[in-house]
């Protein structure tokens, strides 16, 4: 796979099947999640996969209480003013959101594999978060959609560390987990503000120097 196709079309993919993923695609995917930078080579992270659907089953309720209360707390105010004016533009982006995510809490035992990533004395993410998106750019490429979120570090850590085995006495932070599948809708490029829209140059504020409101890579999806 072209490296600009698996960069531009390597977004959130929450909509999965039920089918297992290999285990060579998994070894794969955790051999490019390792490749990634490290602050200070120190690799102070761990891997946890998740397949078994009895241990899924038990995080299933734990997300699924996570995603309600998402709704009423960090995205109240987008979740409410969506359902004040539906039809706006920025109302129908957060309704597909909102929709997506939901969906992942309904069928969450379904989910055919999880991939927790955990890092020791690293608040920042600076070490795992690139170790993160390498593993999902690998699924990517073996056609298996992947979606990161840090809601259970958030809302439930301790119970998913007591399903899990993971040492509390050892500074373990989780960074996110990621649901992976192969997915039931098609892959794309994402739609997002161009990058000077968001970009300066040198100071705050500054014009960036390039406009290019289209994305530089569309592939098959031109």
């Amino acid at each position: 796979m072209d490296v600009f196709e698996a960069l531009y079309t390597t977004r959130a993919m929450r909509r999965v099947k039920p089918d297992p993923v290999p285990m060579d695609v998994q070894a794969q995917i955790l051999d490019a999640a390792v490749r990634a930078p490290s602050g200070g080579n120190s690799q102070g992270w761990r891997f946890l996969l998740v397949d078994d659907r009895a241990i899924i089953g038990k995080i299933a309720p734990l997300y699924k209480d996570s995603v309600e209360k998402l709704w009423s707390t960090v995205y109240v105010d987008r979740y409410q003013a969506a359902l004040a004016d539906p039809s706006a533009a920025s109302s129908i982006t957060m309704q597909r959101m909102v929709s997506s995510v939901q969906w992942v809490a309904d069928n969450f035992a379904e989910i055919p594999l999880l991939l927790f990533g955990m890092t020791q004395g690293d608040t920042s993410g600076g070490s795992i978060w690139p170790a993160l998106w390498n593993a999902q750019l690998a699924a990517r490429a073996h056609g298996v959609g992947s979606a990161p979120t840090s809601i259970l570090g958030f809302f439930h850590p301790d119970e998913v560390y007591d399903i899990l085995g993971i040492p509390k006495d050892e500074q373990w932070i989780m960074a996110a987990m990621i649901t992976m599948g192969y997915p039931k809708g098609k892959w794309g490029v994402a739609d997002r503000r161009p990058a000077h829209e968001v970009s300066y140059r040198n100071q705050w504020g500054n014009d960036i120097g390039f406009e290019q409101s289209e994305p530089m890579w569309r592939g098959t999806d031109a």
